[in-house]
């Protein structure tokens, strides 16, 4: 348990320069864009020179960089990610209401992803060269090539207008009603699940046909232990510890996938409201959105982190 926490201090010290090296970064590029934040803050109204300066100077937007970027973290360690020069609210009040859809579309599209993946990389690891495995390597293959926006335009036509099944659009709240929660939520998780499902299912059938090569599967197998016993017990076990190195790069693409998802089905989550702050200029609404992104795919990864720590004993040993 020691080695545990130990471990787990030194990923979080190694954070703190990682997540100041992508707010430097967000804050630079937001910084040498085109958009000027004092023409958006007007929205085309004709203003003078002299408004424009006062507002530059009200805003701190004529300091040398480098304070700005201390005045930038200073606030944000204060949990204020500045005021949107468009709607004139504060963008953490924009991100606190957007963010939650955005954490129900990836978990929700997570749990496919994994229920999926789980199921088809240990039935195409037990029937490997048999036709359930070819055509599961098929299938992958196409999801892997296959991206987030053009399956969820293929499930729009499909299921959506074709059938009717789901709505092409919009949002109902979990404490309206679950069952409409889920039915607007359906086809944008399944559209962000099925690339990394076919992703996760390569690795998994990967590893878990390594697994079952080694001697100790034959050792059990030969002592006449069932092989629900041995694969469930043993096999999988040990073969997940590769595929979880991988799930938190795939979370982030969840995140990131989110973007063009949310605004393809008009959800009102992270990726429309950034969408739509990227069009109207408001480079505050911009720096927060990307910012919360960043640090949400840095945060899941520590996750990922400790999970692989906890699943692989040889790592806590050499520890």
């Amino acid at each position: 348990m020691a080695v545990v926490v130990r471990m787990l201090l030194s990923r979080i010290l190694a954070l703190i320069p990682l997540l100041l090296g992508v707010i430097l970064f967000v804050f630079v590029v937001m910084r040498f864009a085109p958009t000027d934040p004092a023409l958006a803050a007007f929205d085309g109204a004709n203003a003078t020179a002299e408004q424009l300066q006062r507002f530059r100077e009200e805003n701190g937007l004529l300091d040398p960089l480098p304070l700005q970027y201390v005045h930038f973290v200073w606030h944000l360690l204060q949990g204020d990610f500045g005021t949107s020069v468009i709607t004139k609210q504060p963008v953490g009040q924009t991100i606190a209401t957007a963010l939650p859809l955005t954490v129900q579309l990836t978990l929700l599209g997570l749990v496919i992803a994994l229920v999926a993946a789980l199921v088809l990389g240990v039935t195409s690891a037990l029937f490997r060269d048999r036709w359930p495995d070819k055509l599961i390597r098929v299938v992958t293959l196409a999801g892997v090539a296959a991206p987030a926006f053009w399956v969820a335009l293929l499930l729009v036509q499909w299921l959506a207008v074709g059938q009717g099944l789901f709505p092409t659009s919009g949002y109902v709240s979990p404490a309206d009603s679950v069952g409409g929660w889920l039915n607007s939520l359906a086809l944008p998780a399944v559209s962000l699940a099925l690339p990394v499902a076919a992703q996760l299912t390569r690795v998994i059938r990967t590893s878990m046909v390594e697994e079952l090569d080694k001697d100790y599967v034959r050792t059990a197998r030969g002592g006449g232990l069932p092989p629900v016993v041995v694969v469930g017990r043993n096999v999988l076990r040990n073969a997940l510890v590769t595929p979880l190195t991988v799930l938190g790069l795939r979370v982030g693409y969840l995140l990131g996938g989110a973007v063009v998802i949310e605004t393809m089905f008009a959800l009102p989550g992270m990726g429309q409201n950034m969408i739509q702050a990227v069009t109207d200029g408001d480079t505050a609404k911009v720096q927060g959105f990307v910012i919360t992104i960043a640090i949400g795919f840095v945060l899941v990864n520590l996750v990922v982190d400790v999970l692989y720590l906890i699943a692989n004993p040889r790592l806590r040993s050499h520890a």
